[in-house]
């Protein structure tokens, strides 16, 4: 599967994290999160504009993303919070788009869905912020709006309670499996809001107040 996802997707350029709060968990009856691997062919700077035909559906997660300031090998779980947060380079405003490859996406359970890459369709990223230390995760607003219209509203502590909450749950969920963090790599830790169902000719932004935006066009 691995050999497949990279032939399909290019590298791979870090990680998702899908199920991240109780809402998600119980509409695709799963137990917990899963994870997913982040492709370079399907990573996109903000603002992106990309063909809505290529979708079988536009399933906007407007979502927190971090990038990885050195490697994180595997080792000894649970990793300390201290250790995970000195390994960030800072914070990332995304939107991830879910789709899926199952028309009954909703029932088929985690192995499909993981089968499924996560269902991670694409990801959309906007600007580092590197004194994101300074922020509180938790408490940040989350919005999307769509043509200029606000349709959801939601803030971190959606995410695990906290992104970084998640990105610990990733930390160990990988070393797991003898798996670690690069240097470089983006994680996305899962959305913040409701998720909305974008349509072609949608202009979407997810405004993540002082950790920034992204934006996408569906043309």
């Amino acid at each position: 599967m691995a050999n497949w996802l990279s032939h399909y997707g290019g590298e791979v350029s870090g990680y998702k994290i899908a199920c991240t709060n109780s809402t998600a968990q119980r509409q695709l009856s799963v137990p917990g999160p899963f994870w997913g691997q982040l492709l370079s062919a399907l990573c996109f700077a903000s603002p992106a504009r990309l063909d809505a035909s290529q979708f079988f559906m536009r399933v906007i997660e407007a979502e927190f993303g971090f990038r990885m300031a050195r490697n994180l090998p595997p080792g000894a779980a649970p990793r300390s919070h201290e250790d995970i947060v000195d390994a960030v380079e800072g914070v990332i405003p995304s939107i991830e788009i879910v789709d899926s490859r199952f028309d009954d996406w909703l029932r088929v359970g985690a192995p499909s869905l993981i089968s499924d890459n996560a269902c991670n369709a694409a990801w959309v990223h906007g600007p580092l912020v590197a004194d994101w230390r300074e922020l509180n995760l938790v408490e940040q607003p989350v919005t999307v709006t769509v043509n200029g219209q606000l349709v959801r509203k939601g803030s971190g502590a959606a995410v695990l309670g906290s992104p970084l909450n998640a990105l610990a749950w990733l930390v160990d969920a990988l070393s797991a499996r003898g798996i670690g963090l690069r240097a470089g790599q983006y994680i996305t830790t899962g959305v913040t809001t409701e998720v909305y169902f974008a349509e072609q000719g949608d202009h979407v932004i997810g405004d993540f107040g002082a950790a920034g935006t992204a934006e996408v066009e569906f043309c």
